[in-house]
């Protein structure tokens, strides 16, 4: 158990692994502590013998975290665990042998990733020495399963540009947009795309953020416009300057959605979802303080009128922020002071049921950051 009495995401999945096997329910639990809507079981030293060898075959990656051609891997074992989703006979697992080392080498794990199908039934395992591409890995596995599952793309969120319509995207003042110029046959440039992919998948639902890429093998004139003589090369094109900054960091996931929420005043975490401080107001916090620990209501009017005069000077997000603190106040003033605890927890349920739209939980989200200013 964590600190504040919380439990971790391993013991969390023991237990659930418990739950169901007391019931009879099928041997294997979905959790993730590491891939937010992963389709891909994660198994420790607790779980693996509770699903491999059981009732399913299960395809398992044993990777560590530090290692490169994991991180490659990985968007593809995700799309893998999808396509087996509503597989019953199938689970699409792994194990992270940074944090299990012993059971990593129970079964002679040299390298990273190795990948080891287990059929039904056993725990001896059949190494895979296939091809690395989405369709490798599913034919693979429909082959020894004997099952017909199939996968299709996602359409990208990756704006492709070109000499016709770069201008009118990378120099437009209302957009904040992230460029890769690329060429097809660069090997780090085909590293960096599923995590560029990812990066655009972060802030899809940004109207004000674009992530971008061109081709500058096949647009020379354009590459050459902006100094580009390696690739891949990626530029900044602010909504306040457009002359195409040079990004110079890293290349992780972390890295470059960081790197956006830094330029562009984002808040978005790698999964596309809303950080716990997006959309509060450091000022109007503080009044937000004030104004739950009053003792009378004058006093409370009198700070709602404060809050009204601080966020009159506000501008940009904060000023739209600013709004959703205001009703709340008045909401509070009207409801009274439970309101905050109870309006976040009504939001929370609703979030929790994942039956929303990608804007609404935006603004639902925001809503039950600003509720936290009051209720804490």
């Amino acid at each position: 158990m964590a600190r504040g009495g919380r439990f971790s995401a391993a013991a969390v999945c023991v237990i659930g692994v418990a739950i169901v096997c007391l019931l009879g329910a099928p041997s294997f639990v979905r959790c993730s502590n590491d891939d937010e809507g992963s389709d891909v079981l994660v198994l420790t030293p607790e779980t693996f013998d509770e699903v491999v060898g059981k009732d399913q075959h299960v395809f398992v990656k044993f990777y560590a975290p530090w290692c490169g051609h994991c991180k490659r891997l990985a968007p593809d074992w995700d799309m893998l665990g999808t396509a087996f989703k509503k597989v019953g006979s199938v689970a699409i697992a792994k194990v992270d042998c940074d944090a299990h080392k012993d059971l990593c080498s129970r079964f002679s794990i040299s390298g990273y990733p190795t990948l080891k199908f287990f059929p039904k039934g056993s725990l001896t395992p059949q190494d895979y020495q296939g091809g690395r591409t989405p369709d490798d890995l599913i034919e693979f596995v429909n082959r020894e399963a004997g099952t017909n599952a199939r996968t299709s793309k996602p359409p990208s969120n990756v704006v492709v540009l070109t000499p016709s319509n770069f201008d009118a995207i990378a120099l437009d003042a209302s957009k904040n947009v992230l460029v890769e110029f690329y060429a097809p046959w660069c090997g780090h440039c085909k590293t960096l795309a599923p995590i560029y992919e990812r990066v655009a998948n972060a802030f899809a639902a940004e109207d004000g953020v674009v992530i971008a890429k061109v081709d500058a093998d096949a647009h020379k004139d354009l590459g050459g416009k902006y100094g580009v003589s390696g690739f891949p090369t990626l530029k900044w094109f602010g909504a306040e300057s457009k002359h195409g900054e040079d990004y110079e960091g890293g290349r992780t996931l972390e890295d470059l959605v960081k790197f956006v929420n830094e330029k562009a005043g984002t808040k978005r975490n790698v999964h596309g979802g809303l950080t716990a401080d997006a959309g509060l107001v450091p000022e109007l916090d503080e009044i937000a303080k004030e104004f739950m620990s009053a003792d009378d209501e004058s006093a409370k009017e009198g700070l709602l009128k404060k809050a009204e005069e601080s966020a009159s000077k506000l501008t940009g997000a904060a000023a739209a922020h600013a709004e959703i603190y205001l009703k709340v106040f008045k909401s509070v003033l009207k409801k009274g002071a439970d309101y905050a605890v109870k309006e976040g927890e009504r939001i929370s349920r609703i979030l929790k049921s994942n039956a929303v739209a990608k804007a609404k939980e935006t603004q639902l989200t925001l809503k039950k950051n600003i509720l936290s200013s009051f209720a804490s």
